[in-house]
């Protein structure tokens, strides 16, 4: 019965995300680089079409043009009647606004709502790393008759403060909200130790979202899913929270990936989670064939590791080298490099994540350091190593990560042929 079902799936891509500043001075946060050469939106919509989702809206506003770009690269050829992957920017259709709220951006664009006559419809975000056959959630959805599935992860209670709190009673039906609460938590029914957080992925029978839609954009609300669209739709009694640990999906024997999720809103969330990738076993495994995350393909040469005298030996020992990679005898350990990076010789990098086309000069070195991408690191240079001196160059993080900002050029012009 499912297969003949129809899904509409609407991809929050607007926000700002300023807490991943520089990284989104001139890019939504979708749109930024994640494990070498991916892009942070290629974990929602893989999972889409892993599932089955076809038919998908990524709803844009902020700074969008390379993120239109990168959908576009990898999505657009795909399209046919029925599936598609297609951007689609704020408009002001609703009046002289931009989108005022996570629901305002689905208000603004019902026509395309109603135009595809979904039995479902899907609001996902576009802002964290995981794996989900959102299938098994769908199936929860139409098994509880729901007018709403929220897709919840069980967390400490001492880590209730970072999320929104879903409560529920036995039967998994959501009965309450907390946002983020600081103390007392809600705790999930027969388990005192863990509360159930809201991951932002929603199910919605289509009729009563319509309804709830139009109502809230006449009121004076956060216009906010999680905010106002939900809490309203309590007095249904179907509002239901899936349980994001039991999803499970193809390629995983285990549970070391099952129910991985991480939110990358802060640059010590998202540079621990490109490092996750590095380790030989990783939490969130890139090689799975049947699980496949999809992104944009360039013709990169393969990566090569070049020089093996006293002087200068390229070495890379457990990193990720992304196509067109050249260590030229430099060293690389426990990192993260994106596409064409270039490391010369003598230069040290050491627990960092490098993107595009960076060039490490000779005798440089790196440690726990973001290089955005173009950016050409002088020869001798060294970041991470000293951060009251990097804090005067560069952003640095709470938890002691160099941050380079991207440069406006492209500007590696070697043409060296090793």
């Amino acid at each position: 019965m499912d297969g003949q079902r129809r899904y509409l799936a609407l991809i929050m891509a607007g926000g700002k995300g300023s807490r991943l500043n520089p990284l989104t001075l001139d890019r939504a946060k979708p749109a930024v680089p994640f494990g070498g050469r991916y892009r942070i939106i290629d974990f929602v919509l893989s999972n889409m079409a892993n599932s089955g989702i076809r038919a998908v809206y990524v709803l844009t506003q902020y700074k969008s043009q390379s993120l239109a770009e990168h959908v576009q690269r990898t999505w657009g050829a795909r399209s046919t009647f029925g599936q598609f992957v297609t951007v689609v920017p704020a408009q002001m259709r609703t009046g002289d606004q931009w989108y005022r709220g996570t629901a305002d951006s689905v208000f603004q664009n019902l026509h395309l709502v109603d135009e595809f006559r979904a039995d479902a419809i899907l609001v996902f975000g576009a802002d964290h790393i995981y794996k989900m056959n959102i299938r098994q959630m769908t199936d929860f959805h139409h098994e509880k008759n729901a007018v709403a599935t929220i897709a919840c992860l069980p967390i400490p209670v001492a880590d209730a403060h970072q999320f929104g709190i879903v409560e529920i009673d036995v039967e998994g039906r959501v009965v309450g909200f907390q946002e983020k609460p600081e103390r007392d938590p809600v705790t999930i029914p027969g388990d005192p130790e863990h509360c159930l957080g809201s991951m932002g992925n929603y199910v919605f029978h289509p009729g009563p979202l319509i309804e709830e839609l139009r109502l809230d954009s006449e009121r004076s609300t956060y216009h906010d899913f999680g905010r106002d669209i939900l809490p309203s739709m309590l007095k249904s009694g179907r509002v239901f929270a899936y349980n994001f640990n039991l999803n499970r999906i193809r390629g995983v024997s285990d549970e070391i990936e099952n129910a991985y999720w991480r939110d990358v809103g802060t640059i010590d969330a998202y540079y621990e989670a490109n490092m996750d990738l590095k380790n030989v076993v990783p939490s969130l495994n890139l090689y799975n064939w049947d699980w496949p995350i999809m992104t944009a393909q360039f013709p990169d040469p393969p990566a090569k590791l070049v020089f093996d005298e006293d002087t200068r030996r390229g070495i890379a020992v457990q990193s990720i080298l992304s196509g067109g990679c050249i260590v030229a005898g430099g060293f690389v350990k426990d990192s993260v490099l994106g596409r064409n990076v270039f490391v010369d010789a003598g230069a040290d990098v050491r627990e960092s994540l490098l993107f595009d086309n960076v060039y490490v000069g000779r005798n440089a070195r790196l440690f726990r350091t973001i290089i955005d991408k173009n950016v050409r690191v002088a020869e001798g240079d060294h970041i991470g190593h000293d951060l009251a001196r990097d804090a005067i160059r560069f952003t640095v993080s709470e938890g002691g990560v160099t941050v380079v900002q991207k440069a406006k050029d492209t500007l590696l012009t070697r043409s060296r042929n090793f």
